[in-house]
């Protein structure tokens, strides 16, 4: 009986678009661990993360130090769900180098979520207070201008999702 290969999940969609609740879903799989970003960054950073400025900056620390990690899990056979935005090629590179290092497969779930959709549900979201953070309409905007749609010359086998 052959072990099915790991899967890197990557999830790419702007702020409040269902990345998370995706995630949620894909990792409820056999043999998949969930790993998400925005915990990580409000328990490292409580004081430090308070502008998009901010996230740009300590992204990368989260990135050096959660690798080694993330590839670990795969080489142990352990599928992952990465909540964290793949929005832009850079973090989709990233993402990729770690399941090619590691032998796993990676796929790209994409959500096409109207940004009025998204908007409405990051108000609502906001309102409820249970996020680690709270984004406005103005980081909303700023946000959205770093997000870059997957290419095809990227080579992600891309699993779209209505938002």
């Amino acid at each position: 009986m052959s072990v099915p290969k790991p899967v890197l999940h990557l999830v790419c969609g702007k702020v409040a678009a269902g990345k998370s609740t995706l995630c949620a879903r894909l990792a409820a799989a056999p043999h998949t661990i969930l790993v998400a970003q925005d915990p990580w960054m409000a328990a490292l950073y409580p004081d430090e993360l308070e502008t998009v400025a901010d996230y740009v900056r300590l992204v990368p620390r989260l990135r050096r130090a959660m690798t080694p990690h993330l590839a670990a899990l795969l080489r142990l056979g352990v599928s992952v769900v990465l909540d964290w935005p793949a929005n832009t090629v850079a973090s989709r590179a990233w993402m990729r180098e770690i399941a090619e290092t590691a032998g796993a497969m990676s796929r790209l779930h994409l959500l096409a979520t109207p940004d009025e959709v998204c908007r409405q549900r990051l108000r609502a979201r906001n309102a409820v207070g249970r996020h680690e953070f709270t984004v406005s309409d103005a980081e909303f905007d700023e946000l959205a201008r770093y997000f870059e749609p997957p290419g095809a010359g990227e080579g992600f086998d891309i699993v779209v999702h209505d938002g």
